[in-house]
């Protein structure tokens, strides 16, 4: 799997949920080959056992189970010290989600994008009245997270590592990008936390006029970490391949400082051979980002 990827032309990676423990002893053996280096982990990682498929949202920091959040701090913490293992700089947490379904809110608003109706009366006041009836259950649920993320923290620092706080692709997720802000304006004198920039997720909220790209990058800016990159076809295609999709990247990279890990996540049914096209094509378009 590692020599396949490397093959494509990578060879600093991101060790990322959805890997089972058995598959854990060959990536280990491949690090300590030199065959890649490792920029960072994606929680969790390796899977939780009894987790069967690749779920990173099977344990949430936000849930009103006790047990799924104490899950959700250990794994973690096993994660972080799995990190240090092979040298990673950062940890990429999902946060959680608020109790809102997503069949009743993103979606109907997707599929009317979809079909073109995002200046309909009808889709501008179905988008209001989610973003208000997320806003009213928001604060517990963020508080869950800042509660979690605190615990988690002092093993960050222990261990060098910086917790980044991903955009999520639904608004029903913790944080929103309001709830973003003020989770790093709590963390504002802890050097381990930070923001880590997810150019479709936030593509897609784009599409669905939650927010501005660029806007949100340049409010932003000053916590990010880094970046996972993948393209979207209109509206909600995401995980394409860089330049196949509605993306500008080269507006959107203006906000990056130049050290910014970049980390392309792709889906599992693209293409080798167009993997590489738009590689050879980032390096020459972003000599510097590669």
């Amino acid at each position: 799997m590692i020599e396949e990827i490397v093959d494509l032309g990578f060879s600093n990676i991101e060790l990322s949920h959805g890997m089972t423990i058995t598959k854990l002893p060959g990536i280990k053996k491949a690090y300590e080959r030199g065959i890649f280096t490792c920029a960072g982990v994606h929680n969790y990682f390796p899977s939780p056992v009894e987790v069967m498929i690749d779920a990173p949202d099977a344990y949430e920091f936000t849930s009103h189970r006790a047990f799924d959040r104490q899950r959700a701090l250990d794994m973690t913490l096993r994660t972080l010290d799995i990190a240090a293992e092979f040298n990673a700089t950062y940890l990429v947490l999902h946060m959680g989600s608020v109790p809102m379904n997503p069949n009743k809110w993103t979606k109907p608003l997707t599929m009317s994008v979809a079909h073109g109706c995002q200046h309909d009366t009808n889709f501008i006041k179905n988008k209001i009245a989610f973003v208000k009836a997320r806003e009213k259950v928001g604060p517990l649920y963020l508080h869950r997270a800042i509660e979690s993320l605190t615990k988690i923290t002092e093993r960050a620092a222990e261990l060098g590592i910086k917790l980044a706080i991903e955009s999520r692709s639904r608004f029903e997720d913790v944080p929103t990008e309001r709830e973003m802000l003020a989770l790093q304006a709590h963390f504002a004198d802890n050097p381990w936390v930070g923001y880590w920039h997810d150019f479709g997720h936030v593509q897609l909220k784009h599409n669905l006029s939650l927010l501005d790209h660029s806007e949100w990058l340049e409010s932003i800016s000053s916590h990010l970490i880094g970046g996972h990159v993948h393209d979207v076809q209109w509206p909600a295609r995401d995980h394409r391949i860089p330049f196949s999709g509605s993306l500008d990247f080269a507006a959107l990279l203006e906000f990056f400082p130049s050290d910014c890990p970049l980390i392309w996540e792709l889906s599992p049914t693209r293409e080798a051979a167009d993997i590489r096209q738009a590689l050879n094509r980032w390096k020459n378009e972003f000599p510097n980002r590669c």
